[in-house]
């Protein structure tokens, strides 16, 4: 075993059921003007209001702002940081799903150092430390609460894209899964598979040579020993977890694998990164409209048959950890999990055409941190074939 590693979090993470009634506490101790940052639907929701009641009862002035919007369009983050600016937070809390909580880093990085997102695309572009975050995620998968990443979507860009600096890190995480107990069947599913996505590409990311420079020059620096930990204990809990979270939301002891399986799958991807299912499935989401978690889910089972000759070892350890008897077992089981929580199986299902293969293909090969970060090399030609066999079913044409 290499026993070179690194691991990124929030100064403080604070699991477990009820655990959000510490946020009037947790908030005092970092600010006196909060800013909460929410959508529109759960600004409304009465556990939404009872928290901040308890934020103000704490001491705190509050501002609302609720105008988060799926996959956060650059425009939305602009005018909510501009709102703000009258208000003088000097702490930010994001409450609800992933884009929420990316939202909430958004807002926090330009009150903090000006300019508009643009400025900071792509890996350690963020000059320094950004207002204090506490961030409460109300889905399980994302992984937002821990990682150093906000995703954002772009009208002059066809692909999303990123902003990547371990100063995006919440300061703190409360991850309480009684929130996710009213989350429906099809998005507790998209969002644990997109869970499971991470923790697997985590796991089976490439090994980069060490040198003393790696973990300062690069956000996500691939497989190391102490991320593989992380990845380890997010694919047990979430194959413990997700398809009996999917089939009765009311399972607590589920919700509760499945959300600190999630927590873990970030932590994990949040330093080694991961690979080429995420690199499809920006193109193939533009294209398609489909949710990112179904996207990387569908991909995934087909970027393992690809990785299959370098992730041996890897697939062994994972059926240890999912209790299969050998590693052949664990891809046909990933997507025969996947095929039952109501993934779909190919890119046809999900609804690619397949006469957009090629645009795919080259589109995906382009996104090189995320393809240099695949466990196993794939050059242009062979993306062609991996996605015309992840369209047909076909998986004799992956060799």
């Amino acid at each position: 075993m290499d026993y070179f590693g690194t691991i990124r979090g929030p100064r403080e993470v604070i699991f477990g059921s009820g655990q959000r009634r510490a946020l009037g506490a947790v908030a005092g101790r970092l600010g006196k003007r909060a800013l909460v940052v929410t959508d529109e639907r759960l600004a409304k929701d009465a556990e939404f209001l009872s928290l901040i009641a308890e934020i103000q009862a704490a001491g705190l002035a509050v501002r609302v702002e609720s105008g988060t919007l799926p996959d956060v369009p650059v425009d939305s983050v602009n005018a909510a940081t501009q709102a703000a600016r009258s208000f003088d937070p000097d702490l930010i809390i994001g409450i609800g799903g992933g884009s929420c909580l990316d939202m909430a880093k958004c807002v926090a990085l330009l009150l903090s150092h000006g300019g508009k997102p643009q400025d900071y695309y792509g890996e350690l572009k963020v000059p320094g430390p950004i207002l204090p975050l506490i961030v409460l995620p109300t889905t399980a998968g994302t992984g937002s609460e821990v990682t150093p990443v906000a995703v954002l979507s772009d009208a002059e860009r066809s692909l999303k894209v990123g902003i990547s600096s371990p100063h995006l890190i919440p300061t703190i995480a409360i991850c309480d899964p009684d929130l996710t107990l009213t989350c429906p069947p099809g998005l507790t599913a998209i969002a644990g598979a997109d869970a499971l996505t991470h923790a697997i590409e985590a796991f089976t990311a490439t090994r980069r040579p060490v040198t003393h420079g790696l973990t300062q020059e690069r956000v996500f620096i691939g497989k190391n020993a102490i991320s593989d930990q992380f990845a380890l204990l997010a694919i047990t809990l979430l194959w413990q977890g997700l398809e009996a979270a999917c089939a009765d939301g009311a399972n607590v002891t589920a919700r509760a694998q499945v959300m600190m399986g999630a927590t873990y799958a970030g932590l994990a991807f949040g330093v080694a990164g991961t690979g080429a299912a995420h690199a499809v499935q920006y193109p193939v989401g533009a294209l398609t409209h489909t949710a990112h978690g179904q996207g990387v889910a569908c991909l995934m089972p087909w970027v393992m048959e690809w990785n299959r000759p370098v992730i041996g070892p890897e697939l062994t350890q994972m059926a240890v950890a999912m209790g299969l008897a050998s590693g052949d077992e664990v891809i046909p089981a990933i997507a025969a999990l996947f095929a039952r929580i109501g993934i779909p199986p190919t890119l046809a299902a999900l609804g690619l055409a397949e006469d957009q293969i090629d645009w795919v293909a080259g589109q995906a090969c382009g996104i090189e941190r995320l393809i240099q970060n695949n466990a196993r090399p794939i050059a242009r030609d062979e993306m062609v074939r991996l996605l015309t066999a992840a369209f047909s079913g076909d998986h004799g044409l992956i060799q």
